[in-house]
């Protein structure tokens, strides 16, 4: 039996799209287990990131509760030295209070900025799928 040039061409053709569905199935699987990668990843450093804080209040709750634990006993012996203690304990105090919320706002800002450079990465990567997607359209139409 005699297959045609036409008819060849047609089979090497649906052959072609064949390659390209699965090359793109491929691309497809690849780019949203780099997406699951990276957000398991970013989770991961975000639960670090709140462990530790939570580690960071806890000392620091520690630190008050010892802080005025100390305060109390000096008070009994020596009142003029303690208040200047004191002042100084609630400076320091305030000092951490200040350093922590800078951390806790510069981790906000770094944990918008990956976000920002996700949903980039993933408007950059769906806008070259659709982009290979309709030039595979094109060039089969």
């Amino acid at each position: 039996m005699m297959v045609s040039r036409a008819e060849r061409e047609k089979v090497r053709l649906i052959f072609a799209i064949y390659a390209y569905k699965v090359d793109f199935a491929k691309l497809k699987s690849e780019v949203q287990l780099i997406e699951r990668n990276d957000f398991t990843m970013m989770k991961t450093e975000n639960d670090r990131l709140e462990s530790e804080l939570e580690k960071l209040k806890q000392k620091l709750r520690e630190e008050v509760t010892r802080t005025k634990a100390n305060v109390r006993l000096d008070l009994n012996l020596e009142k003029g030295r303690v208040r200047d203690e004191a002042s100084e304990q609630e400076i320091k105090i305030k000092e951490t209070d200040t350093r922590i919320e800078s951390e806790i706002s510069g981790l906000r800002t770094q944990m918008e900025a990956i976000k920002f450079q996700i949903m980039q990465y993933m408007m950059g990567t769906m806008t070259g799928a659709g982009a290979l997607f309709l030039a595979y359209l094109r060039m089969f139409k």
